[in-house]
């Protein structure tokens, strides 16, 4: 329909855009990690959840391009089993990633003199390793299911060329026993998150309310106002996620919708969104992406003026000649040091 044209346009237009913000966040990680060897447990899963939105939107973009371009591709068998098995892998270990962060977030900052809690506390670090394995392997099942039960339902509705809406919604019918298993993972993890942010949420709150009380300087106090606002943005972005997640399910079968492809629209906004909230929210990958940005736009402006052109190759010429001049001029030195350095 000509109606949904422009909504699958900006659905490929986010997703592609989500693409370079999560390449970005999955680049700079992995430079961190080649020069120190090793990464601590946000690293960690910051670089797993970047390398799963990266994947997820890779083939949902490659998905939703060839239903508009070359619709009739999605039915040579594997194609559309393959893109459907890994973009739901992609989509779980997303989810999964996301809750292992928002729960590894309360452990570390939220204060509790809960036994259980301390206890978690302080083995953190080597259950965020298992924990991440455990959401690839659980992907991993969903995936081949996935898998599976497209390829029968491929079979048993490969009966000619037809609208590719209509044979969407004759496949969709073989999935509702996967609708169930998916709406239930999405729930637990939902629910994982929404946990995390509420004790937080109340930990830094409680936090704030015994600084007040005891007259501690405001720099700590707005210190922890600025992070309950972050979890606060993270609670209400999962919420407006999983109702449109919710959205999405119901209205599967009506593909050729214009809402349906509109509620594609915001979670696809959601997964670029929440990945430059993380990278804004760290210090180091704000301070690289805030240079890259400089650098890009110091480029653009050199390339556009002529003088900035000008400017650059004085820059450069001047780089060099000083460069010269610190490998050929001679270093001064008296004849005492010279006697004293043997030379």
């Amino acid at each position: 329909p000509g109606k949904a044209i422009p909504s699958t346009f900006t659905s490929l237009l986010e997703a592609f855009a989500g693409m370079w913000i999560n390449a970005f966040l999955v680049c700079v990680l992995c430079i961190a990690w080649v020069k120190k060897k090793t990464l601590n447990s946000n690293e960690k899963i910051l670089l797993l959840l970047g390398c799963s939105r990266f994947c997820s939107l890779c083939f949902s973009w490659v998905y939703y391009f060839l239903s508009i371009i070359y619709p009739n591709y999605l039915y040579v068998q594997p194609t559309q089993q393959l893109l459907v098995s890994f973009r739901s892998f992609f989509n779980y270990s997303d989810l999964w990633v996301s809750a292992c962060l928002c729960g590894f977030y309360c452990i570390k900052i939220a204060n509790f003199r809960n036994r259980f809690f301390i206890y978690l506390k302080v083995k953190i670090d080597r259950i965020v390793p298992w924990l991440l394995l455990g959401s690839e392997i659980f992907s991993l099942v969903i995936g081949i299911f996935v898998y599976d039960i497209s390829d029968k339902a491929q079979c048993n509705n490969s009966t000619g060329p037809q609208n590719l809406w209509k044979v969407n919604m004759k496949i969709d019918e073989h999935f509702f026993p996967l609708y169930f298993v998916t709406g239930l993972g999405f729930v637990i993890s939902f629910t994982t998150v929404i946990s995390s942010a509420l004790f937080l949420l109340f930990s830094l709150w409680r936090h704030k309310c015994k600084m007040q009380t005891n007259s501690i300087n405001s720099l700590s106090t707005d210190a922890h106002i600025k992070a309950m606002k972050s979890i606060l943005s993270f609670f209400i972005m999962y919420s407006i996620n999983f109702i449109f997640f919710i959205a999405a399910m119901i209205n599967s079968r009506q593909k050729g919708n214009p809402k349906f492809l509109i509620i594609y629209v915001f979670l696809f906004a959601f997964l670029g969104l929440h990945s430059i909230i993380l990278i804004l929210s760290n210090p180091k990958l704000e301070k690289t992406l805030l240079r890259i940005c400089h650098r890009l736009l110091w480029l653009l402006w050199e390339k556009r003026s002529p003088e900035g052109l000008q400017a650059m190759e004085g820059s450069h010429a001047g780089v060099e000649t000083t460069c010269y001049e610190l490998t050929a001029t001679p270093i001064p030195c008296s004849p005492a040091l010279l006697r004293e350095s043997r030379w």
